[in-house]
């Protein structure tokens, strides 16, 4: 299946949205909480990371 020009766009405007959302959440984690709730938002946020790296590499190709 091919994707068109507009489609390519804003699958990799979602993907860099993503990343950049989980770089706020990991700051907001490590400056502002404590324990298991930094633990769950870092985790959060490397999903999200990961999700947005792959949204990347989909509208590549």
């Amino acid at each position: 299946m091919r994707m068109d020009s507009m489609t390519k766009m804003w699958v990799s405007l979602i993907g860099i949205g993503l990343m950049a959302f989980s770089a706020i959440i990991v700051a907001f984690a490590r400056h502002k909480t404590k324990g298991w709730i930094r633990g769950v938002l870092t985790f959060v946020a490397f999903i999200m990371l990961m999700v947005g790296a792959l949204y990347g590499l989909i509208s590549m190709f």
